[in-house]
């Protein structure tokens, strides 16, 4: 049975763990000897693990996805919990319970899975809900979308996190489709409750969460469309404009290029369904990097490095600026500077509007008009 978690070590703890293993790495330090970096986890967050002897030793019992004991020395460096792994060995399967590895939706499966079938029943649009109704109707699609986190590392990050998100969007998208004129509700209802779908096949998680052969070469947004068109084509008389405009919200929710989106939104739903993404994802993302230091009596949060800033943590202990102003360290006097008299410059005779009498012709003269005279080949 599992006796410590991750959430439980502190700095200077002596460390007797069983962890799962997410990431193995095998690096050369700068003095020529190796070293070995391990994200060790279980279902209150993962730590980095640190082993600088016995390498190769260590290295041979284990492998990425094993489960392990460690018996290491807890230690924060740069602001994240670190363990220096002493001694290392390898637990069977069949003497853990997954349930302590891998961390799950606080929301039960059923109280979701009640609320999808209901906001499929909502839909007026016979046609979006008989699409809706061929995915619940896939046993198969239905358990890997219970089961499916909703990403690796940013956002919902457990298992039923898939689920739990698209439920969130669509809700959020419900709310905003009887709130504006001219959106189209069960279109954009749609498009929130498939717009990841494709990370069930994308995503890996049956241990560890990573992505799969598929998820690299395609990733979950062709996965999504592809998907969406093989149900539309067991479907009779689906309108074809509609399935053009369903397939755009999948392939334009990331917003930008740059984000990994094919197309940008083009239209009002797809807009819509871009920023409820984002805002979900941030939400969670934030919520779940504040509850990572339940135990952390600071006002600030550690360094997110995804959104690259602190988060202050709104303790509700005492107002902001309540605290006493840290006390500014006396600075040592200055050694007397000798004052020296300055140079004196030749007075040039003044010109009126200097800089607008000259022509460009006479700005440029005498100067080197070769842009890339300094620079290297590899500065190109």
């Amino acid at each position: 049975m599992k006796e410590l978690f991750v959430a439980q070590i502190k700095e200077r703890d002596q460390v007797n763990g069983q962890f799962l293993v997410r990431e193995k790495n095998t690096a050369m330090a700068k003095n020529g000897k190796p070293y070995m970096t391990l994200k060790l986890m279980d279902r209150t967050g993962e730590v980095e693990g640190r082993v600088w002897d016995r390498v190769e030793e260590l290295s041979a019992l284990f492998d990425k996805d094993d489960f392990v004991r460690v018996v290491g020395k807890a230690s924060v460096y740069l602001g994240k919990m670190q363990l220096v792994v002493q001694r290392l060995e390898k637990i069977a399967e069949q003497d853990v319970d997954l349930a302590d590895y891998l961390p799950v939706s606080s929301r039960p499966v059923d109280e979701m899975l009640a609320e999808l079938r209901q906001l499929v029943a909502s839909l007026e649009a016979p046609h979006y809900r008989e699409l809706m109704e061929a995915f619940l109707a896939d046993d198969e699609f239905l358990q890997g979308f219970v089961q499916a986190p909703a990403a690796k590392t940013i956002h919902h990050v457990y298992l039923g996190g898939l689920l739990e998100h698209s439920l969130a969007v669509a809700q959020l998208a419900d709310d905003i489709g009887r709130r504006y004129p001219g959106v189209q509700r069960d279109l954009l209802l749609t498009g929130a409750l498939l717009h990841d779908i494709g990370k069930v096949a994308e995503l890996c998680y049956e241990r560890s969460f990573g992505y799969t052969d598929t998820g690299k070469l395609l990733g979950h947004i062709v996965i999504g469309v592809e998907m969406v068109e093989a149900k539309l084509r067991q479907l009779e008389n689906f309108p074809v404009p509609a399935g053009l405009l369903l397939k755009h919200l999948l392939l334009s929710h990331h917003g930008q290029y740059e984000y990994g989106s094919p197309k940008r939104p083009k239209t009002l739903e797809a807009v819509i369904l871009n920023y409820l993404d984002d805002l979900d994802s941030k939400i969670n993302g934030v919520q779940t990097h504040l509850q990572k230091e339940p135990d952390n009596d600071a006002s600030w949060s550690g360094y997110h490095r995804i959104y690259d800033r602190y988060f202050f943590k709104e303790t509700g202990e005492q107002p902001i600026g309540a605290t006493e102003p840290l006390p500014v360290p006396a600075r040592e006097a200055a050694p007397p500077v000798k004052e020296e008299k300055p140079a004196k410059r030749r007075r040039q005779p003044a010109t009126k509007d200097k800089d607008l009498s000259f022509s460009l012709a006479d700005q440029l003269k005498d100067k080197t008009l070769n842009l890339f005279a300094d620079l290297d080949e590899g500065d190109n």
